[in-house]
Parts: structure tokens; sequence; C-alpha cells
């Protein structure tokens, strides 16, 4: 496995499929740069979910978030881009993104987005 910025994310199968059960993971380093003036912006992260058929592998997850250091996003932009390439890599029943942005300009945003798996793909 790489030791590099990395979009790619590994999955590995779920060792209890049959049950429902959360998966947390607390990242309190994020960095993206403000796509305006090109300054970092920090970013604690935490992402909740209950697998299906798959889990994410933690150092790919790493790699990820490690891969928006030197990229311009807005947060709501970057907070929902993350949720959309973690579905799509391991198809949970349930997940849930918050991104906890530091101040700037004595402004502290906070960006939850959230998915469900609907019914017809949980057959």
């Amino acid at each position: 496995m790489s030791t590099s910025p990395s979009r790619e994310l590994e999955t590995f199968a779920n060792p209890q499929p049959g049950r429902d059960y959360r998966i947390q993971f607390d990242c309190p380093e994020f960095t993206c740069l403000c796509p305006l003036t090109g300054q970092p912006d920090f970013a604690h992260f935490e992402f909740e979910y209950i697998p299906d058929l798959s889990c994410l592998e933690t150092k790919s997850l790493k790699l990820y978030l490690w891969s928006y250091r030197n990229e311009g996003a807005f947060h709501e932009a970057v907070t929902n881009q993350i949720l959309d390439d973690l579905v799509s890599a391991c198809q949970p029943r349930w997940m849930k993104v918050t991104g906890r942005f530091f101040v700037r300009g004595g402004i502290t945003p906070t960006i939850i987005v959230e998915h469900r798996a609907h019914a017809s793909e949980e057959a």
C-alpha cells in the first residue's frame, strides 16, 4: 500500500454482514485550501457508518484525506464529496460525515451530511 496521498479507497469484507453495528473514525487533522485565498483550512472530521458487505480500510482513508491538503475546496463541497466517495467505496447501510472546520473570520462552520441506503439497495 502507498504512503503518499491517494484518492483510492480500499475496503475489506465485513466480518459480520448480518448484524448492524457502527464504525466510527475520528480524524482531527484534515487540511484543504480556501478556494478564494489559497490559505489553509483546517478541520476535524468524524465518520460514522453501518457497514453492509464491506468496511473501509483505515490507512487508505488516511491517505485519501491527505490528498485534499493542496486542493482548494469550499467546506460544503469537500464534505459532500468525501461522503460521496466513501459511500461509493463501501456502499454502507448508513453513513454520517461531520466536518468541524476551525474558526476563520470569527465563524466556525460545521457541515453534517448523511447517506441512507434505500430499501431496494438492501435487498
